[in-house]
């Protein structure tokens, strides 16, 4: 029978990824993301959702559509998120917030509202994309590292309280990751200040293997956790994906 994935910032880099990984193993998939639809999205095995997560009533009116397309959901994919590089100080109410509601509060609403699709389904996986700022951070990143702590937290609360339905729930942690993402937060200065090729280069040489890693990389790694035939004895973890980065003293 073939399942159904729900994956929000099917947009983003490695959302985009992860939208092609699962379909090219015969997932259907639906795809959410502010962006208009996109054109390389597989409409013809899914569902695009135009929406933005950061809002509660968008929630609603997503699982709704989700629902009118597959009335059972077999995984869900919580990727969506933003991020506010600048130092705690300067970060404003409003900017803290915003990175809370996309990157956490989100994932706290989506769960809810997947549940009874699991059910339905006898069962279910969440995967969370957390980061590796959840256990190891810089300055100049303070709410996005935050929300992606409280990610992980959340998804073993999530493991504990899920397991007898039969839904497991895991948080993948990518560290250094070619996407637009990463891009926008170079600025930041801890990789140097030339052009966006030396600042890279500097990042990859922060990393065990020398390289900065490949969005299909994630997906990968994302589709390992949502695979029961692969992953089916594992729950409340947490996947770091980092090119070997946190393994090495940073004074060194």
């Amino acid at each position: 029978m073939q399942k159904t994935v729900l994956i929000t910032g099917a947009g983003g880099g490695i959302g985009r990824a992860t939208v092609a990984y699962f379909a090219e193993r015969n997932w259907q998939v639906i795809g959410v993301d502010r962006s208009p639809a996109l054109p390389d999205f597989p409409s013809s095995n899914g569902r695009f959702i135009q929406a933005d997560i950061s809002h509660p009533d968008a929630a609603e009116q997503i699982f709704s559509q989700a629902r009118e397309f597959s009335p059972t959901l077999d995984a869900l994919v919580n990727n969506a998120a933003v991020q506010v590089a600048k130092p705690l100080i300067e970060t404003s109410v409003e900017e803290w917030d915003s990175v809370m509601a996309s990157n956490l509060r989100s994932v706290f609403l989506f769960v809810k509202l997947a549940y009874p699709l699991f059910k339905q389904a006898g069962g279910g996986v969440i995967v969370n994309v957390s980061s590796v700022h959840a256990v190891q951070t810089s300055a100049n990143i303070a709410a996005y590292a935050a929300s992606k702590g409280g990610l992980l937290a959340l998804t073993r609360a999530m493991a504990i309280e899920f397991a007898p339905d039969n839904i497991r729930a895991n948080a993948i942690l990518p560290g250094a990751v070619d996407t637009p993402m990463l891009r926008a937060g170079l600025g930041r200065g801890h990789v140097g200040s030339g052009d966006m090729q030396s600042r890279l280069d500097n990042l990859a040489r922060k990393t065990v293997n020398g390289r900065v890693g490949q969005p299909e990389e994630i997906a990968s790694a994302i589709y390992f956790l949502a695979d029961d035939t692969q992953s089916s004895f594992m729950t409340g973890q947490a996947l770091i994906v980092d090119g070997g980065a946190t393994a090495r003293l940073s004074t060194e």
